[in-house]
């Protein structure tokens, strides 16, 4: 039989097995393609090995609903590519732990918090675009539109699928940057008419660009990058970037207030904004937080970042409530099951 002693030191030990083992992890929120994480994970293990990485990730609005919900107590040690305009949300509700990391005077003013030190940094901006299927169009008869307000004409009837704006960060900036392009009553006016033609509202930003190389739909607004990506692996698409400009969203992180895992969290940061990351970023995003390090994307034009709004991004998430209720009231009506 164990004494008492022997007992208690068995104890310790498995106490101490137990801190060991999740020593070195973070729990990461992210809305990144799901196809990269992997290969973030392993460029940042390079540097970083003895830090594992255990991602969460889902579309923009319900990764930013999730991080509310856990508001009073957190699961995450940090946010890792989600949307500037949520980054402001959980700013201001007191959820980011401030943090200048390592090489922040190297990014671009626009891609960082304003505060010193910075609540939250920008790591590359991905911009509204729209997938046109060359064959399914042709089929229909229908022409590539060239502008947003060519999306309401009666031609593209039934032809369109959008990302939803609540569940979709993507979905969020196209109908935020219309209300600042055409202003609020010409905004929601182009909405109404644009809603009689879609065929669906998914709750993915990449969804409808996939759907439109697939062939299940002749257009699908969506995102530079998916749009690139798809043409790259075959898909008969001519990218449309309309003339009105782009909006954009940035992909930008920070560190959870009160993780319990500062330290690593912290080096993650530091090498979310490195010149490493950003040869990361590139492989898909044409516009980088960091200047000098951005090579052009195939099927990226290479002046893409001067089609970018000038995007108010304050302005964009003190107004999401109110646009998402307003978008909702109208629209919800033709958006695909939850799964």
């Amino acid at each position: 039989m164990k004494t008492f002693t022997q007992k208690l030191l068995a104890g310790i030990a498995l106490s101490l097995c137990a801190s060991t083992a999740i020593a070195g992890e973070l729990t990461v929120y992210t809305a990144i393609e799901a196809e990269d994480l992997a290969r973030y994970a392993e460029a940042f293990n390079k540097e970083y090995p003895d830090i594992k990485i255990n991602w969460v990730r889902d579309s923009t609005g319900v990764v930013t609903a999730k991080l509310l919900a856990e508001k009073d107590n957190p699961q995450a040690d940090m946010v890792w590519g989600l949307a500037a305009t949520s980054l402001l949300i959980l700013k201001a509700e007191g959820m980011l732990e401030p943090y200048a990391p390592a090489g922040l005077d190297k990014l671009k003013p626009a891609f960082k918090d304003t505060d010193n030190p910075p609540a939250w940094v920008g790591m590359d901006a991905w911009s509204a675009a729209i997938c046109f299927n060359t064959v399914e169009g042709a089929k229909k008869g229908l022409t590539a539109p060239t502008s947003w307000k060519d999306l309401a004409k009666p031609e593209y009837k039934g032809s369109i699928i959008m990302p939803n704006p609540a569940s979709s960060g993507t979905g969020y900036l196209d109908v935020s940057s219309w209300l600042q392009i055409f202003g609020e009553d010409e905004g929601w006016k182009l909405m109404d008419g644009l809603h009689e033609n879609i065929a669906a509202y998914t709750h993915s930003g990449s969804k409808p660009c996939k759907m439109a190389a697939a062939g299940e739909a002749p257009i699908g607004i969506s995102f530079e990058f998916r749009a690139a990506k798809s043409k790259k692996d075959g898909a008969p698409l001519e990218i449309v970037f309309p003339t009105e400009g782009l909006g954009w969203d940035m992909e930008a992180s920070g560190i959870v207030a009160g993780t319990d895992n500062l330290d690593d969290a912290k080096k993650l940061l530091d090498w979310s904004i490195s010149k490493a990351a950003m040869e990361q970023y590139n492989v898909g995003y044409a516009v980088l937080a960091m200047d000098g390090v951005a090579k052009q994307v195939e099927f990226l034009p290479a002046d893409l970042e001067s089609k970018l709004i000038k995007n108010d991004f304050e302005w964009a998430a003190n107004n999401r409530a109110k646009i998402l209720e307003e978008w909702t009231k109208r629209y919800d009506s033709k958006s695909e099951p939850k799964s």
